[in-house]
């Protein structure tokens, strides 16, 4: 526990700053910053949005998680649905962030740091792709050292200090580009197509009616996805996991106006001569608008994006191997020594598979340059994270008579995805994610019926003090504002 979970002593600061920092990456600097020059603030709905996550998380599933006292969600699974789904969970989740996940992060960060400090970097090489591959690897390697000798607290001092360098970086850009583009006044006169949080049903990549899809993505990443919920389920009561998330949710408006608005204010200075490439829009914006001295700060900023996500993901995934697998099924009578030993091997394995995946999507980055690639990723990412869902909406909100029903409803969410895929490819991944989650959660309802308490009769939502409900109600009723004055 005190090298996994910091012998559950984290307060609602640190758990507040680490969560949020694990969550931004490279992806949001780059990858949201080019689509929200393409799609403008429709972008954002990724970014504030995930406050219906972190209400859930916070009032729904973490007292579930601290009640239970895990160490990881696979075991609060294993609890209500069974060995086998925990085992389909965990191997889910370890193959996602091995590969997809941690070399995503890798990419994105490495992606991003060449493309604007590249004419800094031809001492790496002058090939482009090996200067690219010899950065995702070094990344990767820095933060793997730290994340080996220290587990999750060295995990979480770091994401505080690599929090403060990304704000301070964000806030830099935003006021640069808002200045440079004349102020908000002057989106609208520009760009008035690109101010709308929600698009038209029809459109290829944020359809209104994904947002749907989006709800449910977030119960995947927001409760559970081990790599965010470990920060809760280290804390110390749940009051301060509560309040970290509640002030997280704070935290997700202010990173939706320091990577989206920069994109579309970029967007309205371009009209007449617009980027090949969308993901071009954030180097854009460094190399012509921010001095010499400012660029190193956004260079320190790309990379401390990159190291508070794959930092907390190797933890994870060390956690995920180390309880899930090891102690469970290889050896049950390990030592904590030996556990711990395991986790650190368990970091070096995963540093091989992340950095060979992020040179995989480098090639594959570049051989689609005019792609938004964000939604690329997030499209491959869906095929394992729909299983999720179901897996952990049933264990929280089903009463369970036939197990075998609720592991059938998680491999039938791969088949159908393919399915839905070959016969109608255009079809928006996030509409997809949705009728394929609903489709197999149908499943999963077969002979098991709703829930709506707990075991002991209690309510399944749960506020540790009565300010923590005022509070998740205040931030809730501030979503529901933004969509409708920004409709």
């Amino acid at each position: 526990e005190e090298y996994f979970l910091t012998s559950r002593s984290l307060l609602w600061y640190s758990i507040d700053i680490s969560t949020i920092a694990t969550n931004i990456s490279g992806a949001h600097l780059l990858g949201m910053m080019g689509s929200a020059y393409l799609y403008g603030i429709a972008q954002a709905n990724f970014e504030i949005n995930a406050i219906q996550g972190l209400w859930m998380a916070a009032f729904i599933f973490v007292p579930m998680y601290l009640k239970s006292k895990v160490i990881t969600i696979t075991q609060f699974i294993k609890e209500r649905l069974g060995e086998v789904a925990a085992l389909v969970y965990s191997i889910s989740n370890l193959v996602l962030f091995s590969t997809l996940v941690l070399g995503g992060t890798l990419f994105w960060g490495a992606y991003a740091a060449d493309l604007v400090f590249s004419e800094y970097m031809t001492f790496i090489s002058e090939d482009r792709l090996l200067r690219i591959g010899i950065l995702i690897t070094s990344l990767g390697v820095f933060s793997a050292i730290y994340t080996y000798f220290g587990g999750l607290s060295a995990v979480v001092r770091t994401d505080i200090i690599q929090f403060v360098i990304l704000i301070s970086g964000g806030l830099i850009i935003f006021f640069i580009a808002m200045n440079a583009a004349g102020g908000w006044s002057a989106l609208y006169e520009k760009t008035p197509d690109l101010m709308h949080l929600h698009l038209p049903a029809d459109h290829p990549k944020l359809p209104w009616l994904g947002m749907f899809g989006l709800l449910l993505l977030n119960i995947n990443y927001w409760c559970a996805n081990q790599t965010v919920v470990q920060r809760s389920l280290a804390a110390k009561s749940l009051k301060e996991a509560q309040l970290g998330l509640m002030v997280g949710g704070i935290l997700k408006y202010v990173m939706a106006i320091i990577v989206v608005v920069p994109g579309v204010a970029l967007a309205s200075m371009l009209l007449d001569n617009p980027l090949n490439d969308a993901d071009e829009a954030f180097p854009h914006l460094i190399l012509n608008y921010l001095p010499t001295g400012l660029r190193g700060i956004i260079l320190c900023a790309v990379f401390a994006s990159l190291m508070s996500t794959v930092d907390s993901v190797f933890n994870s995934l060390a956690t995920l191997w180390t309880i899930d697998i090891k102690k469970s099924y290889i050896s049950p009578d390990a030592t904590d020594e030996e556990l711990v030993s395991t986790g650190r091997r368990t970091i070096l394995f995963t540093l091989i598979t992340g950095v060979l995946t992020g040179w995989g999507l480098l090639y594959v980055k570049l051989e689609n340059p005019a792609d938004a690639f964000a939604h690329t990723i997030n499209e491959y990412n869906n095929y394992i994270k729909s299983g999720i869902v179901v897996l952990i909406c049933a264990a929280a909100f089903l009463f369970i008579k036939r197990k075998v029903w609720i592991v059938l409803a998680f491999f039938i969410t791969i088949v159908l995805q393919v399915i839905i895929k070959q016969l109608y490819p255009d079809l928006n991944y996030l509409i997809k994610v949705l009728i394929v989650i609903f489709a197999a959660f149908a499943v999963a309802l077969f002979s098991n019926k709703l829930r709506f308490k707990d075991d002991d009769g209690e309510p399944l939502v749960k506020y540790a003090t009565p300010g923590m409900k005022y509070l998740g109600i205040v931030l809730v009723t501030s979503l529901v504002i933004c969509h409708i004055l920004f409709s």
